[in-house]
């Protein structure tokens, strides 16, 4: 996990630079408060991202940590500070989850799991989750980004039979047949790294699957001639990503 945060920390660095995340809380702030929903929150890297990059105290956000890992929550949970205070813990799966009422609502870098037969099932789910007038952000790789042309060279290479990750493409498609009247918000940037140990412990969590080391992937066919394109002439790796940051107020 320190190797893949090591390059994957930059995605949510790129997504407190998109937007003025201050202003959408306490914009949608109900007498003070922000009620928020973090859907799939992991670890909760996004709100530390936007901690180090300076919020005000007030809105109080509480936050209600969604994810199908107790241990994802309890992670979460610690590392929320001022404003963020914890509220409610929901450990299910987007798909059942029932609640209503929340201000704000987000998913970053979080529903690639999602299995295709059930994102718009989920996706309905986060939409009707926020109360008239709240605001929803999606940030999720296309289908031209790395983490998704990498699973894909990944699973051609070692694993035919799993599921494809979810790419932003399809998120986009699921939000508006549920109705949200989304923008989307193209974002373009590089990691990279030269230590192989880091970028085998990357492309490891790229796969969740740390049984395949650097040098089969580079032997393999398909994934070997992916991960060739993304050298430079010194050998050291530079990945590609292109992110949605797919925004909605709730109508």
């Amino acid at each position: 996990m320190e190797a893949f945060y090591a390059l994957a920390t930059e995605d949510y660095r790129q997504l407190v630079a998109a937007r003025p995340w201050a202003a959408d809380l306490s914009g949608h702030a109900v007498d003070g408060r922000v009620r928020l929903l973090d859907v799939a929150c992991g670890s909760g890297k996004f709100p530390t991202a936007l901690l180090a990059g300076g919020l005000p105290d007030r809105p109080v956000v509480e936050v209600d940590l969604l994810d199908p890992s107790a241990f994802s929550i309890a992670e979460a949970r610690a590392v929320l500070a001022p404003p963020f205070v914890a509220a409610g813990e929901h450990e299910v799966f987007l798909q059942d989850f029932s609640g209503t009422g929340y201000d704000v609502a987000w998913a970053t870098h979080a529903l690639y799991a999602l299995p295709p037969a059930e994102l718009a099932a989920g996706v309905a789910r986060m939409v009707a989750a926020l109360r008239p007038g709240g605001f929803g952000a999606v940030a999720q790789a296309s289908s031209r980004s790395h983490y998704l042309t990498f699973y894909d060279a990944y699973r051609a290479s070692f694993a035919p039979e799993a599921t494809p990750y979810t790419d932003a493409e399809g998120v986009t498609e699921a939000l508006r047949a549920a109705g949200a009247p989304v923008e989307v918000q193209v974002l373009h940037y590089r990691t990279g790294t030269s230590d192989r140990e880091v970028a085998e412990g990357f492309l490891q969590r790229c796969a969740f699957d740390d049984s395949v080391s650097l040098d089969e992937m580079e032997a393999s066919e398909a994934l070997g001639g992916y991960l060739a394109g993304c050298r430079d002439a010194n050998g050291a790796y530079e990945f590609e990503h292109e992110a949605h940051l797919i925004i909605w107020q709730q109508a």
